[in-house]
């Protein structure tokens, strides 16, 4: 289905009304006895964009009115009366909203979110069986060169090392003759997801590397370069940098539900002492 609206008939668009056909305006759209007219579609088109981006916005609200109206009446024709009274569900769908929104205002007032390095290093301490590696972790650098690029000797070199100007001498040779060179010797990253760009005739698993600090290998086409500065096995506690910022999110959300839960404490002691609600057995 489509509509033709011009810009001058976007810019008067009024107030939803979703009524029968009591306007004398012609409709855009019916289904069964609802009509949908110029005026229900208020601010659907924004101000500035061309005549064919507003025609095609409102089309798509048209035909998502269409099947929401559709839908609509289905419901309204195949639930019984019990399902169709949604009166205790709209209560309690705005009990919750109103107890959220002043919850939230309790926590802004209330919620200390200053979490110090000291109390996330001694989280980290107390629980390090809940930060166990499910996959081992590395850092240092990858190179992958074609077998004829010129004095891989000197990469070979450069790559075992920390030294800032031998680094500098391999990012400059990288750049010219390499396929690839990922650096990522101050990163934690999945040791499985680099071994898997590497040659798997090379023999090199993440069971046997933790014992290597630089692995070569090579196939018809490349030379594969693999310097591991730090290496942290599956099943072992994860490095502290690498979860930091988890914890202070634990300790905050921690420090909510305690604080909330205090918060309804608080109310329901000082309604029982004021005799504002009764048990009755």
């Amino acid at each position: 289905m489509k509509y033709f609206l011009s810009v001058l008939t976007l810019s008067v668009l009024m107030s939803c009304s979703n009524g029968t056909e009591t306007n004398s305006e012609k409709p855009l759209a019916r289904v069964f006895d609802k009509y949908l007219y110029a005026e229900d579609i208020k601010g659907v088109v924004s101000a500035g964009i061309s005549s064919s981006d507003s025609a095609s916005v409102v089309n798509d609200f048209i035909e998502k009115w269409i099947r929401n109206e559709l839908l609509l009446n289905k419901a309204e024709n195949n639930l019984t009366d019990a399902e169709k009274d949604v009166e205790k569900q709209i209560e309690s769908y705005r009990s919750s909203l109103l107890i959220y929104a002043y919850q939230q205002r309790y926590l802004d007032e209330k919620l200390d979110t200053v979490v110090g390095i000291d109390e996330i290093t001694r989280y980290y301490k107390d629980n390090q069986s809940n930060f166990v590696l499910g996959e081992p972790l590395m850092k240092g650098l990858f190179i992958k060169l074609p077998v004829k690029a010129p004095e891989v000797y000197r990469v070979r070199q450069w790559y075992r090392t920390d030294d800032p100007e031998s680094i500098k001498k391999l990012e400059g040779y990288c750049f010219a003759h390499a396929k690839t060179f990922d650096h990522f010797r101050e990163s934690w990253v999945n040791l499985n997801e680099v071994l898997r760009m590497m040659p798997s005739n090379g023999g090199i698993n993440a069971g046997n590397i933790q014992y290597r600090k630089n692995v070569e290998t090579r196939d018809n086409d490349y030379i594969y370069l693999l310097n591991i500065k730090e290496f942290a096995p599956e099943g072992t506690v994860s490095p502290f940098e690498l979860v930091k910022n988890d914890i202070h999110n634990i300790i905050l959300n921690k420090r909510k539900v305690k604080l909330i839960n205090e918060l309804e404490t608080s109310i329901y002691s000082d309604a029982q002492n004021r005799d504002h609600f009764t048990i009755y057995k």
